[in-house]
């Protein structure tokens, strides 16, 4: 497929099957919930997109685009559960010399497989998480030179979709005038 028609390509229109947390449910099984909810809200948020949209730069002054907030959250989500979690040292997939590479080095070229990218990562990171059955027991990696636990990052990770995810918003109602995900 040549790069012309491939731009014209768009993510796929994922149906709202989410689960809701739970109102009443222990400690582990609420924080995963709360995680999975923001991880599925992503592909709906960004759903129907195509990949000039997903790199739009729709709030100036700011670069942010729908695209480098996936690429950010498919970085995030690698760092904390394959260098935190199981103490691996994965390599960032964009950083590379650039701190910033995941939220500005989105393409049209690359922004559809960017978004397959992240559905990639979450089967691995849930592997990776699954591993660990005590929420108080210290991680193999280390966070500025602290350890922590995994209660820790999921928490972390909450706040980090709770953020994006409004950005989200913002960006999409720009983008294409949707609203409500």
């Amino acid at each position: 497929m040549d790069l012309k028609n491939e731009l014209h390509e768009r993510t796929p229109v994922i149906p709202d099957a989410r689960s809701r947390p739970p109102f009443m449910a222990g400690e582990r099984e609420s924080l995963e919930a709360w995680l999975e909810f923001y991880r599925t809200t992503l592909p709906i948020k960004v759903g129907g997109l195509t990949a000039e949209q997903l790199c739009r730069a729709a709030v100036p002054p700011s670069s942010l685009s729908i695209a480098g907030i996936v690429r950010h959250l498919c970085d995030v989500e690698r760092y904390w559960f394959a260098t935190a979690v199981a103490g691996t040292d994965q390599p960032a997939r964009y950083k590379a010399d650039d701190p910033d590479a995941d939220f500005n080095g989105a393409t049209e070229a690359t922004a559809l497989a960017d978004v397959a990218a992240y559905s990639q990562e979450l089967i691995h990171v849930r592997e990776l998480a699954a591993n660990v059955t005590d929420l108080d027991a210290a991680l193999p990696g280390l966070r500025h030179g602290q350890q922590l636990n995994l209660r820790w990052v999921y928490t972390h990770m909450i706040e980090e979709y709770a953020r994006h995810l409004g950005h989200l918003d913002l960006l999409r109602e720009c983008v294409d005038g949707a609203t409500g995900y």
